[in-house]
């Protein structure tokens, strides 16, 4: 359906100039000019097809690198800078190989100290067994381009709603075998000369495993891997804001996706859609409740419609310092 939508805009984007063009010269060629109803029409019309274009054909083309300062009184050590990418829908419309790369090329070139990515790398909600062999093929080519990341402190991730309604472990595997850390309700320690934290990563509300657990993350729930100690930083990645709600002040920052940051943000209206509680509460950017901090990326790829209108692609860095 996207991608009829986005056929339906190019024949538009094409068709309008030409219908008017030629209307506009059979009129003066019999010497009659379109009146005041033919001129209200035409200014109709032609700001549908300059929002249309606007919003389905240029700015879901676009990229915007969002640069955020964030302080939290969890944090210690040296500032640390975050490569946030999220909501690529690489097999999506407005995506492909070309784009996902030149996305991963300006990350790269932000030089971020960590990269986290956070979920819903695929697009659509069909299962990989209703999915055609070039489909495949295509979501595959998406996950191994993450290879080419590049991040002192490595490139973590989450899954997201649609790599679990496709298949979880399946895009699990793509992105390990891609250099990618991806967490389910797990932890990593990392060093560094700045300072030691840790990186977690939520489980999505849609996954087969576990639900969202911050306790299972910090390890304050037994399992096989060594809890976070009390005084050490920590960062948690979530592909929902939603699990925001419950987020314990000894984290220092939760990164989240999935809000798109609504794709439409209206004037005076604002944005329409929320896909979720949380997006609706955090639709996007960063935010503080109670010294605890939240950013939410608005994303990269569409979802749904192949539309965006006051709320570009983005990527963000994000640097985090003691407060």
């Amino acid at each position: 359906m996207s991608d009829i939508i986005v056929w339906l805009a190019w024949i538009g984007a094409i068709a309008w100039p030409l219908l008017l063009g030629f209307a506009l010269w059979r009129g003066l060629k019999r010497g009659r000019g379109p009146g005041w109803f033919g001129w209200s029409l035409i200014g109709v019309v032609s700001c549908a097809w300059f929002l249309g274009v606007w919003a389905v054909l240029w700015e879901p083309q676009q990229l915007v690198i969002r640069r955020v300062e964030a302080t939290s009184a969890a944090w210690s050590g040296a500032p640390l800078r975050i490569g946030v990418i999220s909501d690529t829908h690489t097999d999506g419309p407005h995506m492909g190989i070309g784009r996902l790369n030149g996305i991963i090329d300006t990350m790269n070139a932000e030089q971020p100290d960590i990269v986290v990515l956070l979920g819903d790398f695929v697009g659509g909600s069909k299962a990989i067994g209703e999915r055609g062999e070039g489909e495949r093929k295509e979501i595959a080519d998406g996950l191994a381009a993450f290879a080419r990341l590049k991040a002192p402190l490595g490139v973590h991730a989450v899954l997201g709603n649609h790599d679990w309604w496709y298949d979880g472990p399946t895009v699990e595997a793509a992105l390990t075998l891609a250099g990618v850390n991806v967490m389910d309700n797990g932890r990593m320690r990392i060093s560094r000369e700045g300072g030691a934290f840790w990186v977690g990563g939520l489980a999505d509300y849609e996954s087969k495993r576990s639900q969202p657990s911050y306790g299972v993350v910090l390890g304050q729930q037994a399992d096989d891997d060594p809890p976070v100690p009390e005084g050490e930083p920590v960062i948690v990645l979530s592909h929902w804001p939603d699990a925001f709600a419950v987020a314990p002040d000894r984290v220092a920052l939760t990164l989240a996706g999935h809000s798109h940051c609504g794709q439409v943000n209206l004037p005076v209206v604002g944005r329409p859609v929320a896909v979720s509680e949380g997006s609706r509460r955090w639709p996007c950017g960063l935010y503080e409740e109670r010294g605890r901090r939240l950013y939410v990326s608005g994303g990269v790829g569409v979802s749904v419609m192949p539309v965006r209108f006051g709320q570009p692609p983005e990527i963000a860095v994000v640097t985090l310092r003691q407060r």
